[in-house]
């Protein structure tokens, strides 16, 4: 008997782009385009439709047993993959051979219908797996307690928060005893304690022989879950293999911490941004560690003389949410006169207040509330690892976007 869980051979997934839509049309504008195209066509006027492959020749084998991480930049093609193996979208070529029942958790509200209750979507959900009525009610009671719903168990779904509704689904996907486990990066809507439950669910299903899929901009819940990776870049599996090797390759390759502009200086710009980079010890660095500091350097030439511009800046997290902010400003306040020439404008950034990850930089400057003179968005990248602070530590188990180690005191009243 083979072990493999899941076979996909030259895969592909193509989508078009503009065009003509051919759905939701109504009979008429059928009827009407049948019409007018020859008459087009006469006139040289083409139906052009731009078209890209999300997925492109993709092939690999995945055992039973096995946790396989998948990472990959945004549009990478992870999400379309899962898709596909899912059964949601048909490939436009190749072939994918599952080997087992499958159960995925791809989006908030996959395979949920709103109006019923959460009661009622634990047994639907068991149906379309194709369990019977009797497994399910093995399992409910663990479903319920994972998830933590009890009060709203007879509540329909419509009606929950985006983490009750995964807490719901990933529970249900989990203990409904799927051959091959597929999760997608919607456990991050789970606050932590829960992503830790989930991370340790995953594990147990992959010790129990079951196959288990895991796509993550979370580094360290792949390395901890998975022995085997994948990267995935531009629709392609860029490299397979050890998850340490391929992470490690990801980590090297996948951020630039350095973008300089090579284009000239449109005319009657006042400012430019020419060169944007991340430092560390004054050496160009694109992984750093939350017990340091980064610098970021910017780069400016200004052809006429301003007053009260400022250079600013964004960290944004991988959710893309604005982690903080900040401009030259707050230190040097709004009267700075700059004459022509070139600047470099450096911003200490303090490491320990963040949490790991990757992030991304977008830089802009402005004449507060007169003009934006030049804006560059998310052209830097970086990574960044926990140190072996046991205090840092501690503080990733917090809740909330930053860390901060704030002063406390206490006096007996």
């Amino acid at each position: 008997m083979s072990d493999i869980a899941i076979r996909v051979e030259g895969l592909g997934k193509q989508y078009r782009i503009g065009g003509s839509r051919q759905s939701n049309r109504t009979f008429r504008e059928s009827i009407l385009d049948t019409i007018a195209s020859p008459i087009r066509w006469l006139r040289g006027e083409r139906n052009h439709q731009e078209t890209f492959w999300a997925l492109d020749n993709v092939s690999f084998e995945i055992k039973q047993g096995e946790a396989i991480g998948i990472i990959g930049r945004n549009g990478a093609g992870k999400s379309t993959l899962l898709k596909v193996l899912s059964r949601i979208t048909k490939p436009t070529k190749g072939r994918v051979d599952l080997y087992g029942r499958v159960a995925s958790l791809l989006e908030v509200g996959t395979g949920f219908h709103s109006e019923l209750s959460g009661r009622d979507n634990i047994y639907l959900n068991g149906a379309i797996l194709g369990m019977k009525h009797a497994e399910i009610a093995r399992k409910f009671d663990e479903i319920v307690s994972f998830a933590e719903v009890e009060k709203f168990l007879d509540t329909p779904v419509k009606h929950y928060s985006s983490g009750m509704y995964v807490r719901l689904a990933f529970a249900v996907a989990a203990h409904l005893e799927p051959e091959i486990l597929i999760v997608d990066e919607v456990l991050a809507v789970g606050d932590t304690e829960f992503q830790r439950k989930c991370l340790g669910k995953m594990e147990d299903v992959a010790r129990g022989g079951r196959t288990v899929l895991f796509v993550s901009h979370n580094m360290a819940a792949i390395k901890a879950l998975c022995d085997i990776c994948i990267l995935m870049s531009k629709g392609k599996v860029s490299k397979i293999g050890e998850t340490g090797m391929v992470i490690s390759n990801y980590l090297n390759t996948d951020v630039r911490s350095e973008y300089v502009r090579k284009q000239p200086i449109p005319k009657r710009k006042k400012l430019h941004i020419y060169g944007v980079r991340l430092l560390k010890n004054g050496i160009v660095e694109n992984t750093f560690y939350n017990s340091g500091y980064l610098c970021l350097q910017i780069e400016c030439e200004i052809t006429e003389t301003i007053r009260g511009a400022q250079i600013a800046f964004e960290l944004l997290n991988e959710q893309d949410e604005c982690v903080f902010s900040s401009t030259s400003q707050d230190q040097n306040g709004t009267k700075d006169v700059l004459l022509p020439g070139r600047y470099v404008f450096e911003c200490q950034v303090n490491l320990n207040i963040l949490r790991s990850g990757r992030y991304q930089i977008s830089v802009a400057s402005s004449v507060p509330n007169v003009e934006m003179l030049d804006v560059l968005e998310n052209h830097v990248v970086f990574d960044l690892l926990d140190d072996s602070s046991p205090i840092l530590r501690l503080g990733q188990n917090r809740r909330g976007v930053v860390l901060l180690n704030l002063p406390w005191t206490i006096q007996k009243g």
